[in-house]
């Protein structure tokens, strides 16, 4: 009992703590317990323990909430890339699906239309699909090309009909004169309906001479088809057709022996053999 008076005593025995200013000569002067001094500086000690943890403890959830993101628009930008594989398959599995290059090419559909984590090698793996998605983005490019030459070549056949005067040398039928046919004539009845042979635009549309009412068209990549001696038209100047539009009524009007069509192709300006454009079917369209 007598030592524990004793120990509570000491505790509470004054200490005097001096502070002395430096731009002052008196000093400032005051008394607390012992056990006041001792509990301020386990104050002090557990105080400054508590801010150090909470700095560290902030500085790691930034950099956790960093590394989130960070992974996060990684595995989106991965999922995107995933989806955009997976579309361009399915694109290829439906195209090879037609059998055939013409029947491809007429269905491409060209608008249209990518850090360590464990054992997956993120780098390399974006690498590799970039990589990937690169070469789908050329094939896609090639069909795109192939599809546009493919539309804008000549083919098939203007009409149905016996072809009556072939490309090349010949007798004039007026005259008998010598002369150089740079088309093929198609006979038909008067009225049939004329079609285009590839997609393109009218650059001309009305009467010239000789060849009576004439539609021109242009294809692109240097190919232009002229259908001559028509009764009537059905297009204008800049109006823009597809393969197997009808374009006008045949006729024999201009400088014709009989009701007839004159199909004729250009191809960089110089007239080729219109046979070289048309399939072995004569019915390529079907009648509307």
């Amino acid at each position: 009992m007598y030592k524990l008076r004793r120990l509570i005593r000491k505790f509470f025995t004054p200490v005097t703590i001096m502070l002395i200013p430096h731009d002052s000569k008196r000093s400032i002067n005051f008394k607390m317990p012992s056990i006041g001094v001792v509990l301020s500086v386990m104050l002090w000690f557990i105080g400054s323990v508590y801010v150090i943890s909470m700095a560290v403890n902030t500085a790691e959830y930034h950099q956790m909430k960093n590394k989130l993101s960070f992974y996060t628009a990684q595995f989106t930008e991965l999922e995107s890339t995933i989806r955009t594989l997976k579309t361009a398959e399915m694109e290829f599995t439906r195209l090879l699906s037609f059998g055939n290059r013409n029947k491809i090419l007429e269905n491409v559909d060209t608008r249209v239309t990518t850090h360590d984590t464990g054992s997956i090698d993120m780098d390399l793996l974006q690498v590799q699909i970039k990589k990937t998605i690169e070469n789908v983005d050329a094939i896609k490019d090639f069909l795109k090309d192939q599809k546009n030459i493919y539309m804008a070549t000549p083919r098939g056949w203007p009409i149905n009909g016996r072809v009556t005067s072939e490309f090349g040398p010949r007798e004039n039928p007026k005259d008998g004169s010598p002369e150089f046919h740079s088309g093929i004539d198609i006979s038909t009845p008067v009225d049939s309906r004329v079609r285009v042979t590839a997609d393109g635009i009218v650059s001309f549309a009305g009467w010239s001479k000789g060849s009576g009412n004439l539609v021109v068209v242009e294809h692109g990549f240097g190919y232009s088809t002229f259908y001559a001696h028509n009764t009537s038209l059905l297009v204008n100047v800049g109006q823009k057709v597809k393969r197997g539009e009808f374009i006008s009524y045949s006729g024999s009007t201009g400088d014709s022996t009989g009701p007839h069509v004159h199909y004729e192709v250009r191809h960089d300006g110089k007239a080729v053999n219109p046979r070289e454009f048309i399939m072995e079917a004569k019915n390529v369209y079907k009648e509307k």
